[in-house]
Formats: C-alpha cells, structure tokens, sequence
C-alpha cells in the first residue's frame, strides 16, 4: 500500500511538471543483479527507472522504458543501493596526528573535507552521518555539495560534538599557558542544553555528545564516564523536543549505560558494552554503532602518522575487546549500524569493515541492511535512502560478483548514482 501511495505521488509530480511545460528527465538502469534490501535476496535482470532524481519503477530488464530516456546498461553487474556510513569525520585525515595537524591552517581542514567527500562518494557511500567538525565544516560541505560547487554524499552534520571540559571533546593535548578555543565544551545541563540550541542554529541536524573518554584523547581514561545524568538527559530532552536524533561517544560501560538511560539514539564505539548495555538498547529502540575495522589501521599506521603513545596503548587495550562485544551485541539482538569512524582510518575506505562485520558474526546481508536499511532508519530517512524503492531518492551502486556471497565485493564499486545523477560511471567491460 505504501509503495502504491509513492507511486501515486510521483505519477502526480509529473503530471503536473509535464502540464506546465517542464520536461521531466528519466534514466533508466539495467543490471543483471540487484540486492532487494527489504526481502533480503539477490534479483536477476533488474532495471531501475529514475525521474527528476527519484525511483518510480523498479522492474525487470525489458519492461516497457519511457519515451526518451537515458538508459544505462551495466551488463551482468550487481545493483544495490546507495551506502550509508553513521559515523565519519570528512575533514580528518590520519596523517595528521598528534600534534602535526597543528603545522596547518584552520581552512586546511575545509579543503581536506573536500577530498575526503569525493572519495567517500567515489566508494559508494551516498549519505553519511558526520559527527563531528571544527569550524561547521561539515555544514559547509553539505552546501556546498548541494550548489553543485564540489562533489560527496549526502551530509547529515553535527557541527562540534559537545563534551565536558578536560574530556574526550576538549582541546587536552596543550598546558595551561595555550588557550585553545572549545566551542563544544560546557559542564552543567542548563550549559548543555544552550549547546544543542546553538549547534542547531547554525546548521546540526544530529547532536553529538562525549559521553566518556576516548582513544585519541590525552590525559583522560578511554571508560571514564565523561558527562553526568543529568547532563546527558538535558542534551536528550532538548535535542528530541526540535526533533533531532542524539548519538554518544561512549566506550566504557558506566557511560554507555547512562547515555542508554537518559535515551540517546546510538551509541557510538560501544567497546565495554555489557548484558545491561544490550538490554538498555533493545528496551529503548538504540542502536550500537561499532567501528570494528579501523583497530587494524590504527595499530599498523599510527606510529608512523604521529599518534599518541598512550593514544596507541589505549587502542591495544580497547580494540580486540570491542569487536567481542560486537559479537555479544549481534547474538543478544542489539540493533547494529554501520559507522567506521572514516578520519580516523582514511575516508574512502570505508568499505573494509564489511568484512569485518561479517567476520564478527554477521551475515552479509545482515551488514549491508546496516549500512542501508537501518541506517535510513536511524537518520528518518527512510522515504529518501537505504532501498531502491520506488518514492526513494535514485541513489545506486553497481559492483562485480554477489556480495551476498562475498561481501569484499563492496570494496570495488565501480558506478555510482546520487539523486539520478552518475558520479561515477562504470568502466567498459
């Protein structure tokens, strides 16, 4: 019934665009397999019809195409919706950490977002979730990919993730004598709640929040609980009354259970989760978001990159651990996203924690519907992205062989779509 009620619309949206004279503009892609997200299945022969940027037909390869289409034909290659990663930093780049990000201008950061949406795009990942950026770079991104001026995905931005003073989203690495600007920081709830007012005012469409200590934080514990109840209930029940989602940095349990308990959506990194965790998520409809792949590049790399001695026994600590608790959480029925914490491994490859997920305990379409069908969930979105479904946005991918079958497929996409329109085309075969 809902598919009809889209499809009555989109008729209805172009009925009108042809009555006044707009001519409406239709591509149509034909691919020899394609991954029905919502049944769970591979289908053979598809063809997908887009008009002015939205599905409104998806068929089988030979029914009837519109009168002056565009139709792009990728032989026997697979179709799957546009990707979607719930946690990237699109203005970070590991190269330059520690301290040598500071050999470089604020605006540097802006440029580097830049490259770092193009890749990201170029992957397939058509809609990400960033969370956390200086400046409001990420809202800068996000208009200036929507003017047409650069090229990424779709941005969900949180501007500056909000924590307490001395904690995982304050400036720690510098000594009393070097003032470092801390736009995110504040420490009662009345403080935390003008935050949220402010970072939706200049662009935040999901608030962030520090709610214990990190990796790649000096001087502070990577369990510590950070922020206190009623700090984290006040950023909650302000972000929720202007209709915005909240996600909690949160790898130590105290944490973790305190930002379940004051109802924030996902929880991002969820390393020490336990049996509470679980049972706290399911009973408040929360996500854990859980970057199990980049422990591989951050203890091959961050040496070399300039990170933190501690910062790298803290990972040494807390990686192996975190992916066990992956797989606690995925056996206890926790709903899982797919976030990497692309910035902190390089954005564009965001792709290689399928892998790993899979490795982990889930199956493979079980990680791609995290990267896709849930994660549309999570940002309410799910009229726009995650499925190729007519009413949706026409955001597709195409790679070679099943990846229901190996989901490392995923890491070579060779054509993208956003919104009916190629960004990147797939090579001749």
């Amino acid at each position: 019934m809902k598919n009809k009620v889209m499809m009555a619309s989109v008729a209805a949206l172009l009925l009108a665009g042809t009555a006044t004279g707009v001519q409406a503009r239709t591509v149509v892609v034909r691919a020899g397999h394609m991954i029905d997200v919502v049944a769970g299945k591979r289908v053979d022969d598809a063809q997908v019809v887009v008009t002015d940027g939205r599905i409104t037909a998806v068929g089988k390869r030979g029914d009837a195409v519109p009168q002056g289409a565009e139709v792009i034909d990728l032989g026997g290659r697979t179709l799957l919706p546009g990707l979607i990663d719930m946690h990237v930093h699109l203005t970070g780049d590991p190269r330059y950490s520690g301290y040598r990000g500071l050999e470089y201008t604020d605006a540097f950061w802006t440029v580097v977002g830049v490259a770092n949406a193009k890749k990201t795009l170029d992957a397939g990942f058509t809609t990400v979730r960033n969370v956390g950026a200086g400046n409001y770079d990420d809202v800068a991104l996000k208009q200036a990919i929507a003017e047409g001026y650069i090229t990424g995905p779709r941005i969900v931005p949180a501007t500056y993730a909000l924590g307490a003073t001395g904690g995982h989203c304050d400036s720690t690495e510098f000594p009393p004598s070097i003032h470092a600007d801390a736009p995110g920081v504040a420490d009662s709830a009345d403080a935390f709640r003008a935050l949220v007012r402010k970072v939706r005012k200049y662009g935040a469409e999901v608030i962030k929040v520090c709610a214990t200590g990190g990796v790649f934080s000096k001087t502070d514990s990577v369990g510590a609980q950070q922020m206190n109840d009623a700090e984290l209930k006040a950023v909650v029940d302000e972000a929720h009354m202007l209709g915005m989602r909240v996600a909690a940095h949160a790898h130590g349990t105290a944490g973790i259970n305190a930002a379940l308990r004051a109802g924030v959506d996902t929880i991002e990194h969820a390393s020490l989760a336990d049996a509470e965790s679980f049972r706290l998520a399911k009973e408040k409809g929360a996500a854990l978001d859980m970057d199990i792949y980049n422990d591989d590049y951050i203890l091959a790399e961050g040496e070399k990159n300039g990170v933190f001695a501690e910062s790298l026994e803290k990972e040494r600590m807390i990686g192996r651990k975190q992916r066990e608790t992956f797989r606690a959480a995925h056996a206890a029925g926790v709903t899982l996203l797919f976030g990497t914490d692309g910035g902190v491994y390089p954005n564009g490859n965001n792709a290689l924690q399928f892998a790993k997920m899979v490795e982990w305990g889930m199956t493979p379409i079980e990680a791609i519907r995290a990267a896709t069908l849930t994660a549309a969930k999570f940002l309410d979105k799910t009229g726009d992205v995650g499925a190729i479904e007519a009413g949706r946005y026409g955001d597709l991918i195409a790679v070679d062989g099943d990846p229901l079958a190996d989901v490392r497929a995923l890491e070579k996409v060779s054509f993208v779509m956003k919104g009916g329109e190629v960004a990147k085309a797939a090579p001749p075969r």
